[in-house]
């Protein structure tokens, strides 16, 4: 398999503080691969390291095969795009204004090819209005705009959708399966709208202390996503009894619900709850989400 970024040993420290501890990583070619973990993970910490911004202390990191210690690094890294923490834009500029400036820090001989990213981030009629007349939506597009100029194959965005509205996020993610899908851009997200990057990722890494603890594909998720049975009744304690006896794994969640992990006669679980004097209120399957996959895998509440 191809890869575009890979991370071997990753580490940064600041001080006395270990940000990063060892950290192993792999995004292969065309993914959108979801970086999850909680605020202090190192998230931020590695998305700089990548992009240029800051050295690592120890380790290196690899952009299509160039190592992060050769001089060809800065060539390979014009491949890249990013949106780091908040987009880079002149307030009062207009989009077409800021993307101009882009060309021109970058060195493009023309402004062939601006239209067409306006019109890509859905900002193609916005004329001269300012940036800073935007919503938060349509300069989170401009930022990714401006991160697209060079044509790179390779985007990296921290937590894109933070703060907006629904209708924000639902035009970011319908942008970023287009760029993954008709312009085959890797893209590297990070986000705490586990939901949200669920309806996005072909891969996960899920990051924690410093550490990748976990890196999974879409599908290897989908299988070690348990399903189980959520279960009410009146009583729990008796829906307790009842399941010791049968011998199968189970989560109270509360006085009057249950998750089995295993498929159960719900005849059987009916007349053995009624021997308890309690009653079977409903049934229903469930998935386990992505959020709780998380939870479970680093631990917490």
């Amino acid at each position: 398999m191809d890869y575009v970024l890979t991370a071997n040993s990753l580490y940064k420290s600041y001080g006395s503080f270990k940000a990063l501890c060892g950290l192993n990583m792999r995004v292969p070619k065309g993914a959108i691969y979801g970086l999850i973990g909680k605020n202090g993970a190192g998230k931020t910490t590695l998305i700089r390291l990548i992009c240029g911004l800051q050295n690592p202390s120890l380790g290196c990191y690899t952009l299509y095969g160039i190592g992060s210690n050769s001089s060809k690094i800065v060539k390979a890294r014009r491949r890249m795009g990013a949106v780091v923490e908040t987009p880079s834009i002149y307030l009062d500029m207009s989009a077409e204004e800021n993307l101009k400036e882009q060309y021109r820090v970058l060195g493009l001989p023309s402004f062939e090819g601006i239209s067409e990213l306006l019109e890509l981030v859905g900002l193609e009629n916005t004329g001269k209005k300012k940036a800073k007349n935007f919503s938060l939506g349509m300069r989170q597009r401009l930022g990714i705009a401006i991160a697209l100029c060079g044509n790179p194959d390779f985007l990296v965005l921290d937590e894109p959708v933070n703060g907006l509205d629904p209708q924000g996020i639902v035009e970011i993610r319908e942008l970023i399966l287009r760029l993954n899908r008709e312009k085959n851009i890797t893209v590297l997200i990070s986000s705490h709208i586990l939901s949200e990057l669920s309806k996005l990722a072909t891969h996960y890494g899920f990051i924690d202390g410093g550490r990748m603890i976990k890196e999974l594909s879409a599908e290897e998720l989908d299988a070690a996503c348990r399903k189980c049975m959520r279960i009410e009744v009146t009583k729990a304690p008796a829906l307790a009894r009842v399941l010791d006896g049968m011998g199968v794994e189970y989560k109270i969640l509360s006085e009057t619900e249950a998750d089995v992990f295993a498929k159960l006669n719900v005849t059987a679980l009916a007349n053995a709850l009624a021997a308890e004097g309690c009653e079977l209120v409903s049934v229903t399957e469930r998935d386990e989400s992505l959020e709780s996959y998380y939870i479970n895998l680093v631990g917490g509440n």
